[in-house]
C-alpha cells in the first residue's frame, strides 16, 4: 500500500492519467490525497472529476478555491471569468452528480503516518491554528457547503475582510476567513493578518508580511503541512512544509509525492514524481 499526495490538477486530466500510470496506481492498494484545485483553467475539468469519482474511498481531497469557485458560479452568484473552463462540467449531463461530489469534498484533512501527523490544506493555515483547531474549523464550512444554506454562503463568500481571525467571528465572516486562509493564503504578518494582493513567489514577500509558513510561533509547526495553490513557489520540502503546486497548469509539472512512513515520529520519507503537462496557459 502507498499513500501519495498530489498538487494542483486544474483540469488536467491527461497529465493526471500519465502521472498515475508512472506510479502504476492501483485503486484497491494505494491511497491518493489531492491538495485542491481539481478543477478550471485546464482543458478537461469534467474528465478529471469523472476519473476521481470512479476511484471511490481510494481518492481523498481537500477543495481549492477554484473548486469553491465552480460551485458559486453552479449556484448563479458567481459570473465565470473569461480564463474559466469549466463549461465541459456546467453543460454536462451528469453535472449535478460532480458537483454534489465536489460538496462533499474535505477542506482540510489530518492523517496520522505510522506516527507522524500530515496536516493537508489546499492553501495555507494561520498561525494561531493547531492542527486539531484547522480541522474543526475546516468541519464549520463542510456542513455549509452540504447543507440548505449554500447559496447564502457562497453569495457572501467573496472578499478579503476580515483579514484576521478571531474567535469571536461569527456568521459568514467567520466562514470567510477561514476559507480565505484554507484556499488564498500565501502570506500573512507576525499577527496573522493576511495578505491577498501578492502572487508571486517568496522572493517578492511585501514588507511587513512573511510566508504563512515562516511566521514565529506557528501552531503547526510540530506537523508536516502538505498545501498547493502557491506555483510560483513551486516545490518545497522540508520537515514541516509539503509545496506541492508546481503549475502543471502553466506548463509546468503534476507532482505527486510518496509517504512511506518511518515510524518513532518521524517525518515520513518522500519520494517525488512528476510528469511534465502539455497544457500552458498564462497564470492570471
Amino acid at each position: 500500500m502507498a499513500l501519495y499526495l498530489i498538487g494542483d490538477v486544474q483540469g488536467c486530466d491527461s497529465a493526471l492519467q500519465r502521472l498515475l500510470d508512472k506510479i502504476s496506481f492501483s485503486a484497491s492498494r494505494d491511497t491518493l490525497y489531492f491538495l485542491g484545485d481539481l478543477v478550471n483553467r485546464g482543458p478537461d475539468s469534467a474528465g478529471v472529476l469523472r476519473r476521481l469519482m470512479a476511484m471511490g474511498t481510494s481518492v481523498q481531497c481537500v477543495l481549492g478555491n477554484h473548486d469553491l469557485n465552480l460551485l458559486a458560479i453552479a449556484a448563479g452568484v458567481r459570473k465565470p471569468h473569461r480564463k474559466d473552463t469549466l463549461s465541459g462540467i456546467l453543460d454536462a449531463p451528469d453535472r449535478q452528480s460532480m458537483l454534489d461530489w465536489l460538496k462533499h469534498q474535505r477542506m482540510a484533512i489530518l492523517e496520522n503516518i505510522d506516527g507522524h501527523e500530515v496536516l493537508m490544506v489546499h492553501a495555507g493555515v494561520l498561525p494561531a491554528w493547531s492542527a486539531v483547531q484547522t480541522i474543526a474549523l475546516a468541519r464549520e464550512v463542510e456542513t455549509v457547503l452540504r447543507g440548505p444554506s449554500l447559496g447564502e454562503f457562497l453569495h457572501d463568500m467573496y472578499g478579503d475582510e476580515p483579514t484576521f481571525w478571531s474567535d469571536a467571528l461569527a456568521g459568514n465572516a467567520r466562514l470567510r476567513v477561514i476559507v480565505n486562509a484554507l484556499t488564498r493564503l500565501r502570506f500573512c504578518d507576525a499577527q496573522g493578518q493576511m495578505e491577498f494582493i501578492t502572487k508571486e513567489g517568496a522572493g517578492a514577500t511585501p514588507p511587513g508580511y512573511m510566508p504563512w509558513f515562516e511566521v514565529p510561533g506557528r501552531q503547526t509547526a510540530s506537523v508536516t503541512v502538505a498545501f498547493g495553490h502557491w506555483s510560483t513557489l513551486g516545490w518545497l520540502d522540508r520537515s514541516d512544509v509539503l509545496s506541492l503546486d508546481t503549475g502543471c497548469v502553466w506548463g509546468g509539472c503534476l507532482s505527486a509525492v510518496r509517504l512511506q512512513g518511518q515510524g518513532g515520529g518521524k517525518t515520513p520519507a518522500q519520494e517525488l514524481i512528476q510528469v511534465e503537462c502539455e497544457q500552458a496557459q498564462k497564470p492570471g
